[in-house]
């Protein structure tokens, strides 16, 4: 629905069309469905507000978030949509790649037996990482509280957006990010389906053009190659590669 607004928009300028695609991208981008230490989407929004996620994260889903916030970017200019483009694709690379060139269906909503456990905070956390007077701007910004918001702890969701704050809290992202690795990670599914490598592969393909990324052209290549070395038998494509 979003690109069709956005098509329809760039072909009549109807402010009202542009209006609705991004007050739909900043709510996502905003909210707790997307993984603000991290970069990537949950998998959906279990409520109104965008807030509280299933926090599985699907390579389709996020094949088709990353073109549609670079079409956004592409025509407003915002620096927010070209962040959750990079941060998205990003964390594709560093997470869901395997050395072949596939790219991996799912990551785990689960970690130790206890959904989102590995993307949720509590502020003494945030307070060893960043210390007392980083960690209450960010406390403010990202909406953590003593009782939280999910079961007791907080997930991260931009309550005070402020573009010049939202530079100051990349130093604090990068601080926390860290530290979340070393908890228990969500574990993969760790099979590679064609259709859903093709859609990540066109995210790649066009975010590498749009921003000059040879890294995203690299995957996409390498991605494209693995499909046709693994994946084709004589005309036809296979549905599905595993180990």
């Amino acid at each position: 629905v979003q690109e069709v607004l956005l098509r329809h928009y760039l072909q009549t300028s109807d402010p009202i069309a542009l209006k609705m695609v991004e007050l739909t991208l900043d709510k996502m981008a905003l909210g707790g469905i997307y993984d603000q230490i991290g970069g990537g989407f949950h998998r959906y929004s279990t409520d109104t507000f965008w807030l509280v996620p299933h926090f599985e994260k699907m390579l389709y889903d996020n094949a088709l978030l990353a073109r549609l916030y670079l079409h956004a970017y592409q025509v407003t200019g915002k620096p927010l949509y070209r962040r959750i483009v990079e941060e998205t694709l990003d964390y594709v690379l560093r997470e869901m790649t395997d050395k072949s060139g596939g790219f991996y269906s799912t990551q785990d909503a689960d970690t130790e037996g206890e959904e989102g456990k590995f993307f949720v905070w509590r502020p003494e956390e945030i307070i060893d990482v960043l210390g007392k007077e980083e960690s209450e701007r960010f406390s403010f910004y990202y909406g953590v509280t003593l009782h939280g918001n999910f079961e007791g702890h907080s997930i991260l969701n931009v309550k005070n957006h402020d573009v010049d704050m939202e530079i100051q809290m990349s130093s604090a992202r990068r601080k926390l990010y860290e530290a979340r690795e070393s908890r228990v990670k969500p574990a993969r599914d760790e099979k590679i389906l064609t259709a859903w490598n093709g859609l990540m592969m066109a995210a790649f393909s066009e975010a590498g053009a749009a921003l000059e990324r040879q890294d995203y052209i690299l995957a996409a290549r390498t991605n494209a190659e693995f499909l046709m070395r693994e994946l084709r038998d004589g005309d036809r494509l296979l549905r599905t590669y595993k180990d």
